[in-house]
């Protein structure tokens, strides 16, 4: 249940007030209790189930006492449309966020500072907004929320509600930024401003609004003026029918598999109907985060089949591509896809873990080298430019070189229409290769300039996917540089496999062996401190070891290019799953232990392939780890909630 909590005002909702100079002029006294009136009712209809005044921070700090669910708290002094106050009910950026405003700030009023929408100091000359007067404070943070009312409620030059925030984040609360944009929100502190305010709500089209914010501030090249040009259209169409995010997610999913298998058939009139079927897909993929923002039906397993779906439905085009030139004569059409999914999920890897270093680096002072300015920090500062640069075209170059999905969707359509399968996959291989040298190399440099170790905020052990095999191995130190060699060693092995078998002759059985011993050795990273300051590269190490090896065995092996491919397409969803909760801030997949870990998977396909039985190894470990991937989904999100229910419901 979510209670809405509305501080009943201060004089002047906590700031000097001048009184009137002639009787008749509209400057004076806010009145508060309209204002508290107003806003009661409008968190009714953002949708709070309990909404209740209190009259100081010490009654708050009562009512918080038993809460159970989300607060949502706010001065008497907000005048906003009630969609803002919905967004930040709603918002899916994290348990505890601020309503953080672009208005001068004005006595009373607490200055916050930003980073990387997180709430990094309040109360700070070096401000990038004023806070907003209302928050919305999660279950896990509603201890902290009680005892900064009751800190907070002795007063001080700030307002109550400032001063309520500015305890909480001097506690270490994590608190995101809730922008208001398009929309209208001011606090305002007399008759006149507050006249002015509500005239400003009242002259926006709330609804319009909300349909343009539905397309995200900022997104890349191709999706800006390809797609979330027309987009809101269509998203608009799904919510009047009723169609809900996931629907549209179904739907997309089945346009990228249609435009697979299209792709696999070949021929110039089905790779044509692919490239279109791809990029209708790519809209749709889209339009449900879109729909899901416009409606504010969020859940975290829509953003985590968001998640899923996305790769399965890239890798899935990968596999027709593959199998389109394969078919169309070339032989290693395959093993081409093969190398644009491993490729895309240890890129994918580094993305994730290096956006979790960069909002850790935001929550806690910088520690950098002595050499402040060095390259790290000019590196940093040029970034911030450029990203503050909106619509110049180094921001748009910055944006399209890394290639992101958008920009991967549009060159695999254009690619396989105009020219074939096998141009699209090279084509996707050589600008993600590109791609990751250029981040790579940047995000090494700033890394080492910011110095945080983000893995020892985290369970490494779970996210390095090891498992039981790796934590009873002696304990080694430099996780990294045993994750690296692990991965040279099996890169090392899949390359003999491939001049062997092209030559028509069989791996030598010490070369795996050897491989085998290397990766072994990367495990023994598991239980070792993960601090170094670029240590976040250890998972996808880790992935890049196990995928190489994995496909190793499988050529050594003559295995089914298809079969290496499925092995290695359930490897990656096991990892996704895996970043998708890390990304979501939910706990490891209830039956993970069951899926061995990955250095135990590599041992039994090891002793697979040296038994003459690489294929059999490969198919029976992959339907293993699919069945309990498909078994552990299920209970995550169908089982457990249900019993935590007490009925049975599909989740969503």
């Amino acid at each position: 249940m979510t209670l809405a909590i509305v501080l009943a005002a201060e004089p002047a909702a906590g700031r000097p007030t001048e009184p009137p100079s002639h009787p008749t002029e509209p400057q004076g006294r806010l009145d508060g209790e309209s204002l508290t009136e107003r806003l009661a009712a409008q968190w009714r209809r953002a949708g709070a189930d309990d909404v209740r005044v209190a009259a100081d921070l010490t009654e708050l700090a009562d009512l918080v006492a038993d809460a159970t669910g989300p607060v949502l708290v706010s001065g008497a002094d907000l005048v906003a449309h009630t969609a803002v106050l919905k967004h930040l009910a709603t918002s899916p950026v994290g348990p505890t966020v601020a309503l953080v405003l672009t208005d001068p700030p004005a006595p009373g009023q607490a200055t916050v500072r930003e980073e990387r929408g997180q709430v990094v100091e309040v109360g700070t000359a070096d401000a990038s907004g004023v806070f907003g007067g209302a928050l919305r404070v999660g279950a896990a943070d509603l201890p902290a929320l009680a005892e900064a009312a009751r800190r907070a409620a002795g007063g001080g030059p700030l307002g109550a509600v400032d001063r309520l925030v500015a305890d909480l984040a001097a506690r270490g609360t994590l608190i995101f930024a809730q922008r208001v944009r398009l929309l209208v929100a001011h606090r305002v502190g007399d008759e006149a401003q507050r006249e002015a305010a509500e005239a400003a709500v009242a002259a926006v089209d709330e609804d319009r609004a909300e349909l343009k914010l539905s397309v995200k501030e900022r997104d890349d090249f191709f999706t800006t003026f390809f797609v979330s040009t027309w987009s809101p259209y269509v998203t608009k169409a799904a919510a009047r029918i009723g169609i809900g995010p996931t629907g549209v997610t179904m739907v997309s999913v089945a346009f990228a598999v249609a435009a697979a298998v299209l792709f696999g058939a070949g021929g110039r009139p089905a790779l044509v109907a692919g490239a279109i079927l791809l990029y209708l897909g790519f809209v749709l993929d889209c339009v449900d985060g879109q729909l899901a923002r416009y409606t504010r039906h969020f859940s975290a397993w829509g953003g985590w089949l968001d998640t899923m779906a996305d790769r399965f439905k890239e890798y899935v085009v990968y596999a027709g591509l593959g199998f389109g030139a394969t078919h169309a004569g070339f032989r290693y059409g395959w093993a081409l896809a093969l190398a644009a999914m491993t490729l895309q999920t240890v890129r994918h890897m580094t993305d994730t873990w290096y956006g979790a270093l960069h909002d850790e680096a935001a929550r806690r002072p910088k520690v950098v080298s002595a050499d402040a300015g060095g390259i790290g920090g000019k590196l940093n500062a040029a970034s911030t430019r450029v990203q503050a640069d909106t619509g110049s075209v180094s921001y748009w170059l910055k944006r399209t070189v890394v290639f992101p999905i958008g920009e991967r969707w549009a060159l695999i359509a254009i690619a396989a229409a105009l020219f074939g399968p096998l141009v699209a996959l090279v084509a996707v291989l050589v600008w993600g290769t590109l791609a990751f040298a250029y981040t790579g190399g940047l995000r090494t440099l700033r890394a080492r300039w910011m110095r945080v170790p983000v893995l020892t905020t985290v369970e490494a052990g779970l996210h390095r996917d090891d498992g039981l095999l790796a934590r009873t191995l002696p304990t080694a130190r430099r996780p990294l540089l045993l994750a690296v060699l692990g991965a040279l060693g099996a890169a090392g092995t899949l390359v003999w496999a491939l001049l062997a078998v092209h030559g028509g002759g069989d791996l030598p059985v010490w070369v795996p062996v050897l491989a085998l011993v290397l990766l072994l050795g990367a495990a023994q990273g598991s239980r070792a401190p993960h601090d170094g300051s670029l240590d976040w590269l250890v998972p996808a190490a880790l992935r890049a070891a196990e995928y190489l090896f994995a496909i190793a065995v499988g050529v050594a092996g003559r295995a089914p290019a298809w079969l290496i491919f499925g092995y290695v397409l359930v490897l990656t969803l096991l990892h996704y799953d895996l970043t998708a909760r890390l990304e979501k801030r939910q706990v490891a997949p209830p039956l993970h232990a069951a899926t061995l870990g990955w250095a135990a998977r590599s041992v039994l396909l090891a002793i697979g392939l040296i038994a003459g039985y690489a294929s059999i190894a490969l198919a029976t470990l992959g339907a293993y780890l699919l069945v309990v991937f498909v078994a552990s989904v299920v209970l995550a999100w169908v089982v457990l909630p249900a019993r935590a229910r007490g009925g049975v419901r599909s989740p969503g």
